[in-house]
This record gives C-alpha cells, sequence and structure tokens, in this order.
C-alpha cells in the first residue's frame, strides 16, 4: 500500500537547509551561528510531498532518491503558503485524477459537484431539485454579501464591498488588501494538496479557463471561515498584507488544513463511498498497478500482455 496522503506525516516543510544524500539516507544540513552545521535525516519513504520553501538547496543524488520514495516535490513560498512548481513521481496513480475528469467532463456530474461544493461552504444551505448553476451562483452571491455585512457588523465598520484592483492596489481599504493576500496563501497549500493527490489544478467545476481553476474551486471551501474572518480582524491594520501572511502561517497548523483539503477533495470527487470504510478507503492513494490498459467494455486490463490473438 501506498503512502496515505492526509497522515500526519505527509507534507513536510523545509527552509534555509542544504538537502544532500549521505551514506545513511537524505538529510538537510542546518548552520549554526556560522559555527557548527547540524544534520537532521528526511523520513523520505514516509512522506508523500515535500515542501521546499526560500533558501532551500538540493542535490541531485538527494533528489533522485525522494523520487525513488514516491515523493512529490513542491516549490513554495515560506511557510508553504505558496506553490511555485512541482515534480510528481512516477509513482503517483492517476486514480484521483480518472476520478476528476470523469466527474468535469459529464454536464450533470459537474453540476452535482458545483452543487455539493456549494453545500459544503454553508452548513445551513438547502438546495431544491434542479438548481441550475446561473441559480447556485446567484445564491452564493447572497450568501457572502450577507456574510460581509455581518462581519462589517461584528468589527465595527460602516460600509464594506469586496474590490480587487491590481493596478490600484496600495488605494484599496486594509480589509481587502489582508483579504487578498490571506486568498493567496490559500490558493498555495490548496494547490499543494492537489498536486500531492495528482488532481489537475487546471479543472474546475465552477471556475474556468485558467492553470488554476480547481483550486480556486477548492479554496473557496474555506474562505468564510478561515481568510475572510482573518481579514477583518485587521480591519485596522498598518501593514494588513504582511499580518494576514503571517498570521494564516501561524494559524496553518491549528486548522490542520493540509488533511481537510485531502478529505474534501476526495469526497467530493467520490459520493457515492459508504461512510466508514469509505472514509477510510478514500484516505489512500490507490493501491493499483502503475500501468494498465483502458478498455471501454472491460474497464481495465493488465498491462504487458500480447493481445495479438483478439485481433484475429
Amino acid at each position: 500500500m501506498l503512502p496515505r496522503v492526509a497522515d500526519s506525516l505527509s507534507f513536510l516543510y523545509l527552509d534555509m537547509v542544504r538537502i544532500v544524500q549521505d551514506d545513511t539516507g537524505v538529510c538537510a544540513r542546518i548552520e549554526v551561528d556560522g559555527e557548527r552545521t547540524d544534520t537532521v535525516y528526511i523520513p523520505t519513504a514516509a512522506i508523500s510531498c515535500l515542501l521546499l520553501g526560500p533558501g532551500v538547496s538540493i542535490t541531485t543524488r538527494a533528489l533522485a532518491t525522494v523520487a525513488r520514495h514516491g515523493t512529490s516535490v513542491l516549490c513554495t513560498g515560506a511557510g508553504a503558503v505558496r506553490a511555485y512548481a512541482g515534480i510528481l513521481p512516477d509513482s503517483l496513480t492517476t486514480h484521483w485524477l480518472e476520478q476528476q475528469v470523469t466527474a468535469w467532463a459529464d454536464p450533470k456530474r459537474r453540476l452535482d459537484v458545483a452543487a455539493r461544493m456549494y453545500l459544503k461552504r454553508f452548513d445551513d444551505a438547502d438546495l431544491p431539485d434542479g438548481t441550475t448553476l446561473a441559480q447556485l451562483r446567484g445564491m452564493e452571491g447572497q450568501r457572502m454579501k450577507a456574510l460581509y455585512r455581518i462581519l462589517a457588523q461584528q468589527h465595527g465598520i460602516e460600509r464594506f464591498r469586496r474590490n480587487y484592483h491590481p493596478d490600484q492596489w496600495h488605494a484599496q481599504d486594509p480589509v481587502n488588501l489582508a483579504l487578498s493576500a490571506a486568498n493567496t496563501c490559500l490558493y498555495g497549500v490548496v494547490h499543494a494538496a492537489l498536486l500531492a493527490l495528482g488532481c489537475s489544478p487546471a479543472l474546475g467545476f465552477v471556475h474556468a479557463g485558467t492553470q488554476h481553476a480547481f483550486v480556486y474551486d477548492v479554496a473557496d471551501l474555506y474562505k468564510a471561515h478561515i481568510t475572510l474572518p482573518l481579514a477583518f480582524s485587521l480591519h485596522q491594520s498598518a501593514n494588513p498584507e504582511q499580518e494576514a501572511r503571517r498570521t494564516f502561517r501561524a494559524e496553518l497548523r491549528l486548522v490542520r488544513l493540509m488533511p481537510r483539503i485531502i478529505r474534501d477533495v476526495q469526497a467530493l470527487l467520490t459520493p457515492d463511498a459508504a461512510d466508514g470504510e469509505g472514509d477510510e478507503e478514500r484516505s489512500e492513494r490507490q493501491d493499483v498497478r502503475m500501468v494498465h490498459l483502458w478498455d471501454p467494455e472491460a474497464g481495465v486490463l493488465p498491462a504487458g500482455v500480447n493481445y495479438a490473438r483478439e485481433a484475429d
């Protein structure tokens, strides 16, 4: 069985270290006060995703060992809050990618995923049968306006309007600045989780037209509970962007967001799985053959077999 994506050791973040391979294994070397070098060995076989932050260098030999153990490697920003690039191992199966593509390519299933995303975002929401995507967007907009209004009242803000103008960045109010910064951090965490799971960040169910469409879809599940309250709490901050990033990074472990993203994405892509054992099964990377053949009737056929007789 391949490593569990949602295990406590699934994601390891490192920064300001040099990662090398020695005779014992892969280790991170850290210079301390310019007088000594501390060495910490990395349990590469027990990690699903290695996040490399600023100041990290890694040797080819160490990277080869990490890849051989089936570990995804992501280049991220400080605190793993932004994902810039990713290297996926050959051992990462396409199980969850296939689940995503199958649901994305079927308009009915795609709408169903979008509806369940809405229900997951708003716990007390109720969707009538036959709700269209246009109606869903309208309902989501009303919910967000109401949430803005409630948070503004709680923090004594007379009026709030969500604005995002990159060309007039510094002219925005502290809440908008903090919210944009916190959302960017959230996008990075979601991106890292999707890559570690093997999903495509580009195939969104609500968003489309960008390589981060699915990232935006999944990130929306958590904004109302994480980034929005954080942004409004910084409405009087002199440096809301910096404080938003630091606070988000500090609270990331408390909310255990990475395992939560994994569970939620798997549940959205496999809604018919049974409770209990189904949850445990979804938490695993599927133990399947790394290479097989597709057949429209049989489904999956073993690779490495000569099928010449079937062509006669």
